[in-house]
């Protein structure tokens, strides 16, 4: 069962989407949000799984909402569900720990796909914003990236290039014949290597210096 904390400053787009996840039988929508100051003070309340998080709110809008829960509540995922797809939304919103973008435009079973693939541990990236974000990478390697990269060893980098394809502990468990325990201590290491707190960011720093890949399946 996905626990599921559901925010935007709509009531129609909230009961809309509460309604559509209503019928899915492995979710389970914990309470709505209609700012980022009331969605942090549920998620204390509420310990969800996952956030489905609006950006543009009054009181507290989305980023900042994403940055303080990311940092006071490691385990909850974010998926940013929006209108704006404008390049400084995306990339802040990635920046500040989302695990995903997704459009509002979105089918329902985008939707859902995403929802999965996040609580997965992959990455969800709206087709529209994926060609953006992976222009925006790319162009922006800088030299402390660089010098964290090289503390990297073969085996952390293999598994890196691995999380950068969206592949959850699992499934690099498996390709790789390691126990997921190993794996999880890999990725531990990595995370901490590379001084970044999920595996989101560490896709994207792996993206900058051309390991692994983003498409709009992950």
């Amino acid at each position: 069962m996905i626990r599921l904390l559901l925010v935007d400053d709509q009531d129609v787009v909230r009961i809309g989407i509460r309604a559509i996840l209503s019928t899915e039988e492995d979710i389970e929508v914990v309470d709505t949000a209609a700012d980022g100051a009331e969605a942090l003070y549920l998620v204390e309340q509420h310990r969800p799984d996952l956030v489905l998080m609006d950006l543009k709110m009054p009181v507290m809008n989305g980023i900042q909402a994403t940055r303080l829960i990311r940092e006071r509540f490691p385990s909850v995922k974010v998926l940013v569900l929006t209108t704006y797809d404008a390049d400084e939304w995306v990339f802040d919103a990635i920046r500040a720990g989302a695990a995903g973008y997704l459009l509002k435009d979105s089918s329902r079973e985008d939707l859902l796909k995403a929802i999965q693939l996040t609580m997965q541990g992959q990455t969800a990236v709206d087709p529209a914003v994926a060609g953006k974000l992976f222009n925006h990478v790319v162009r922006n390697i800088t030299p402390v990236e660089s010098r964290l990269m090289e503390n990297l060893s073969e085996r952390e980098r293999e598994i890196l290039k691995l999380i950068a394809q969206g592949l959850n502990n699992r499934a690099i468990a498996e390709k790789l014949y390691l126990s997921e325990g190993t794996v999880r201590n890999y990725v531990s290491a990595i995370l901490a290597k590379l001084e970044v707190s999920d595996r989101t960011q560490a896709a994207i720093i792996a993206l900058r210096h051309g390991i692994g890949g983003l498409s709009e399946d992950k």
